[in-house]
């Protein structure tokens, strides 16, 4: 794979699906003693099972976040129309969900709107708080 190229990685239940055939193909391996030609049998399956998940479920991969910057293509940086991202209101988010009670931080929130989110964990949308640092909405 090339450097252009961008990683996919599975994500919800497919994911764990996966940890499910290498977590009971080990627990086959220690139980029959045959380690040496079992985990080449192993790597095996658990590559055609992620490549059938792959073909027949489509919404099971995603992109991997890059670590460092991502270059924009060709041509988008010369262009002045370019508009800059909208900055969202970190301050204004409450401290816990008020649906599911769990901890809001603005790096995990799903951001809806500039000054709306939902929450990650329970997908309630999260009240934010008024009149915080004297502008009005």
């Amino acid at each position: 794979m090339s450097k252009d190229e961008s990683k996919q990685k599975l994500v919800g239940p497919w994911r764990s699906i996966h940890a499910a055939v290498w977590l009971i193909g080990l627990a086959i391996l220690f139980w029959t003693g045959n380690w040496w030609p079992g985990i080449l049998v192993l790597i095996a399956i658990s590559a055609i099972v992620e490549a059938m998940i792959r073909r027949y479920a489509p919404g099971a991969v995603q992109e991997e976040q890059a670590a460092g910057p991502v270059a924009a293509p060709a041509g988008a940086a010369a262009s002045s129309t370019a508009v800059p991202p909208r900055e969202h209101r970190l301050e204004l988010l409450p401290s816990q969900c008020p649906g599911c009670g769990g901890p809001i931080r603005g790096h995990e929130v799903k951001w809806t709107g500039v000054q709306s989110a939902d929450c990650p964990y329970c997908g309630v949308n999260l009240p934010m708080a008024k009149g915080v640092g004297g502008e009005s909405g």
